[in-house]
């Protein structure tokens, strides 16, 4: 069992935490094989790993940039091990400092990747849904990925039965592998977190990052 301390953070014991880490792992692992998740990059600084989509609704962005349903996209996932951790303390100019260089480089690795594939030739659209606190905090979220060039498209306000208990699942597992690489991120709110879908073009990416 978890107990949570006065600034609302779980803490486990150590021998605990070491099994709970193995089996978190394990399961996102499987999770990454099933979904065809990938590390796209061996930079060590990299915070992204990556899959292949096919988006399921049409989509236009700013730049005049047009994707249709069906076409395919580069979507983005956080790379749990390589995110920088959060201090004990909570996060600090230098944290984010290093989250926003890992950030850009992930971004510089993934225009080389895109390069070197020609059979992604047709890939026109990078995306992701960003987890988020609260749907308060989507705004800044937003404003933070807009600084590469995002594009933020915010969530329908209702969802089904069947997404709120697939997303309850997912905020769960999300909420475990935290407590795994970055325990000080981990509060009660993480189980109510919902998602920031953000989009660029690649011809974007590649201007911006090239």
């Amino acid at each position: 069992m978890a107990v949570w301390d006065s600034a609302n953070q779980a803490t486990f014991s150590p021998r605990r935490r070491g099994w709970v880490a193995g089996a978190v792992d394990a399961l996102d692992a499987r999770l990454r094989r099933d979904q065809a998740v990938f590390e796209y990059t061996a930079n060590p600084a990299c915070v992204f790993r990556l899959d292949i989509w096919d988006v399921d609704k049409p989509i236009t962005l700013r730049d005049g940039t047009r994707i249709s349903a069906g076409d395919r996209a580069a979507r983005l996932h956080f790379w749990n091990e390589q995110i920088p951790v959060i201090p004990k303390t909570g996060a600090t100019i230098a944290w984010a400092r290093q989250l926003h260089r890992g950030i850009g480089i992930s971004l510089r690795e993934l225009v080389g990747f895109l390069a070197s594939r020609p059979g992604l030739n047709d890939v026109a659209l990078v995306c992701a849904d960003v987890p988020s606190g609260t749907k308060e905090q989507s705004a800044q979220v937003a404003r933070i990925m807009a600084h590469y060039g995002f594009e933020w498209r915010p969530e329908p306000e209702h969802f089904s039965i069947g997404e709120r208990v697939k997303r309850l699942g997912e905020n769960i597992l999300i909420s475990m592998i935290i407590f795994t690489h970055n325990p000080s991120a981990l509060h009660l709110g993480t189980l109510r977190r919902v998602r920031v879908p953000i989009y660029l073009s690649r011809r974007a990416l590649e201007r911006e990052f090239g």
